[in-house]
């Protein structure tokens, strides 16, 4: 069993002085003390080991110390997307059937009329002020359940992710170790806390070395370049470093004080990579992850940071890539991504049906598709449900969109199949054209003949002023073959 989150938070804790975060500052004691009241103001209100709590604010300090609070509980933390609408939220509502939505003020309202139980982040902040400090926590176990995380839904159904203490714990042991974590670092967080990069990965990691954050509320270009001489490690998703290279300050005077710069969440552009190490002498780190499994694979801190892939699996985490028969196939091979290991979630909740369908042989099928190289670094090829069989051959729209952004002009791409009178589907490419650039149709799959077969090539490419994306800047696909399903319905290319 690796060392438990809160373990981590009072050994850091006896360290007189040790700084949790910069803001303010805030020290580890003071984390610990202040989570002990917030604690004390839950039990206060009813809640006990087992139960749930709906979280939806807007970023800020507090909620990160709720999150602790909760595994100090034992109550399930269940953080929610600020962006949803109440009717969105509802969903939440009654599939978790939390014991108490933590919102604020301006949601009490909807909440309430739903049947929550509803309080306000600055009243509960104000009942866990007048609370006492110590709190005797409740025996915990590895497999007890520390929080329940709903994907996207942008296929179907919102997936409630339940995730144990050991899910977190191993997770952050691992990448503590891998990314050379220490004390004396600090991180510097711009990402959402609703989501497992910014809510588990980046707190986890400083928690567990003991080191600092710098607590940004929103990323914001400026403030972050503002940041960066103070800071040693920065995560972010691809859309924080092409917004930071449109800045004339990043240089790599700014950046010296960096050791680590990691990104996530959605892919990198090669362009990007290469573009970053040329103005800041860094490569960036890749790692791929999910909602159900953590982080499962990264890059090397020491040795090549391979633009194009995700690297090498994490210590104690077994990947393979696995044909239509389940048999693992050859090196170089596509195929689809299966996990197991102490990063993989316990199931969906209240879905057992569902969560057996996602597991084969005690294998997590992750529903991503991916190739192995012969050095052993993972390539994201896509999502399964994104791939695309045009006239019966399989095209990858990763492969296709590497080709694209490569090209002059593209600043993002995405490459999506929609309904074929003669091919079944046809590939179609979405591009957005960089600052001051004019893209062509034609000159586009012209230039893609001296990269791709003639069976990748788009059959029709379109320029749009931007792509859809979610809150992580993933790009929302299922989007945009609804918006282009009638595009070849006449028949004609």
């Amino acid at each position: 069993m690796s060392a438990d989150v809160i373990a981590k938070l009072k050994e850091h804790a006896a360290v007189p002085g040790r700084v949790w975060l910069r803001n303010g500052p805030v020290t580890y004691a003071d984390l610990l003390a202040e989570t002990g009241q917030l604690a004390n103001a839950l039990m206060a209100l009813g809640l006990r080991k087992g139960d749930r709590l709906l979280l939806q604010v807007e970023k800020c300090e507090a909620v990160l110390s709720l999150y602790l609070a909760c595994l100090r509980v034992g109550v399930v933390f269940l953080p929610v997307n600020p962006g949803y609408t109440v009717a969105e939220t509802e969903h939440f509502l009654k599939d978790a059937r939390p014991a108490l939505a933590v919102v604020d003020s301006a949601r009490v309202e909807g909440l309430a009329a739903l049947g929550a139980r509803t309080i306000p982040l600055d009243e509960l902040l104000a009942l866990a002020a007048v609370q006492g400090a110590g709190h005797d926590d409740p025996a915990h176990g590895p497999d007890d359940l520390a929080a329940i995380l709903y994907t996207s839904g942008t296929t179907g159904r919102s997936k409630g992710v339940m995730l144990s203490r050991e899910n977190l714990a191993s997770n952050a042991e691992a990448l503590v170790g891998l990314w050379r974590f220490t004390g004396a670092d600090v991180l510097l967080h711009a990402l959402p806390v609703f989501h497992t990069h910014g809510l588990f990965v980046a707190t986890n990691c400083v928690l567990y070395s003991g080191a600092s954050m710098i607590f940004q509320r929103s990323f914001s270009p400026g403030a972050v370049l503002a940041a960066l001489p103070q800071a040693s490690v920065m995560m972010g998703v691809p859309t924080f470093y092409t917004r930071l290279l449109g800045e004339a300050g990043l240089t790599r005077k700014a950046c010296a004080h960096m050791r680590l710069f990691i990104s996530g969440s959605a892919p990198l552009s090669p362009a990007t990579h290469a573009e970053w190490e040329d103005r800041t002498g860094h490569a960036i780190l890749e790692r791929y992850g999910m909602t159900e499994t953590n982080m499962i694979t990264s890059n090397p801190y020491d040795g090549a940071r391979k633009a194009g892939t995700v690297g090498l699996p994490l210590p104690g985490v077994e990947v393979r890539v696995t044909g239509a028969d389940g048999l693992e196939v050859p090196l170089g091979e596509a195929g689809a991504i299966e996990v197991r290991g102490p990063n993989v979630f316990r199931g969906y909740w209240r879905m057992p049906d569902q969560t057996a369908k996602e597991f084969r042989d005690g294998w997590f099928v992750t529903g991503d598709l991916g190739a192995f190289d012969a050095a052993g670094y993972l390539s994201i090829l896509g999502r399964a449900k994104d791939l695309v069989i045009s006239g019966g051959l399989n095209v990858y729209p990763a492969e296709v969109e590497a080709a694209l952004d490569e090209l002059p002009g593209v600043a993002a791409s995405a490459v999506i199949g929609v309904p074929h009178p003669d091919f079944g589907e046809a590939v179609v490419a979405c591009l957005v054209p960089a600052a001051g650039a004019a893209l062509d149709e034609a000159a586009v799959r012209s230039a893609l003949r001296e990269r791709l077969a003639a069976f990748k090539i788009p059959k029709r490419v379109l320029v749009l002023d931007d792509l859809p994306r979610n809150a992580m800047g993933k790009v929302q696909k299922a989007e945009l073959r609804r918006a282009y399903a009638e595009l070849f319905s006449s028949g004609s290319e």
